[in-house]
């Protein structure tokens, strides 16, 4: 049976770990780079850039300020393909630490979904400098956006605790994920309209969670509305489901990991 104040007890005796789990993800990310951190500001700025020139010419007279369109989608997707490849690969990465000394386990795969959530709201910077130079306006709607931030975290969060127990013992998910990255990234609108979507493979894009997280996160950013309720409970309920699956599998197996790694 899972021991809900047992595990919170030590978790808070281990969180120390996390923050120094967190601190090394984030200055070990760019530490062989000469811009360092910057990067985190230069990404998005450089990928938006190019996407807007590149799809601006398709879809930049249907879509309404296409450059905050697009940042505002892309960073919420990169958030999520970034942290759940990195817990992904969390155990089998600090084998040597798991096997000489007992430490919480997930403390490495949420570490990891923390590091990049603080990186995200680092680059949130170039979205609102984004927003300043087309001449968006900054509605008071913002003040929502933590909402399905959150949920988005706890999304995150669960699916990267079921990669990585699952990598554990399947090494070859981490190849087979970076397709489905890929086709996750065109069943989420961020350089195009739904729209242009034909009705019959509507069905695909609804049932993707990210799909609601980009457009909670779009209806707060650029145009000033609440989230629709459909997306933001869709993307409640999943996100809950996700971490719910995810801290079962992990509990489940986490004792055969070592013999694994």
């Amino acid at each position: 049976m899972f021991d809900f104040k047992n595990h919170w007890n030590t978790f808070r005796n281990y969180s120390f770990l996390l923050t120094e789990l967190i601190k090394r993800d984030i200055s070990g990310k760019y530490k062989d780079s000469t811009l360092g951190l910057f990067w985190s500001f230069l990404n998005p700025l450089l990928s938006m850039i190019v996407l807007t020139i590149v799809f601006s010419t398709f879809f930049g007279r249907t879509i309404e300020n296409f450059p905050v369109y697009l940042l505002s989608g892309k960073l919420v997707f990169d958030l999520f393909a970034n942290a759940t490849t990195g817990a992904m690969d969390s155990i089998k990465g600090n084998s040597e630490i798991i096997k000489k000394i007992y430490v919480p386990k997930y403390m490495f795969a949420v570490g990891i979904v923390c590091s990049e959530f603080i990186n995200f709201l680092i680059s949130l910077v170039v979205l609102v400098a984004v927003m300043f130079v087309t001449g968006a306006p900054f509605y008071m709607s913002l003040f929502y956006s933590p909402i399905p931030l959150f949920f988005l975290l706890v999304l995150t969060m669960g699916v990267g605790l079921i990669l990585a127990t699952a990598t554990t013992f399947f090494t070859d998910i981490k190849y087979l994920y970076g397709v489905l990255t890929m086709l996750l990234s065109f069943m989420t609108p961020l350089f195009y309209p739904i729209e242009i979507i034909p009705e019959q493979f509507l069905f695909f894009f609804k049932i993707n969670p990210l799909y609601a997280a980009v457009s909670c996160f779009r209806d707060i950013v650029l145009y000033g509305a609440f989230p629709q309720t459909k997306f933001l409970v869709y993307l409640i309920i999943t996100s809950i489901i996700a971490l719910i699956i995810g801290i079962y599998l992990f509990y489940r197996y986490q004792d055969d990991f070592v013999i694994n790694i």
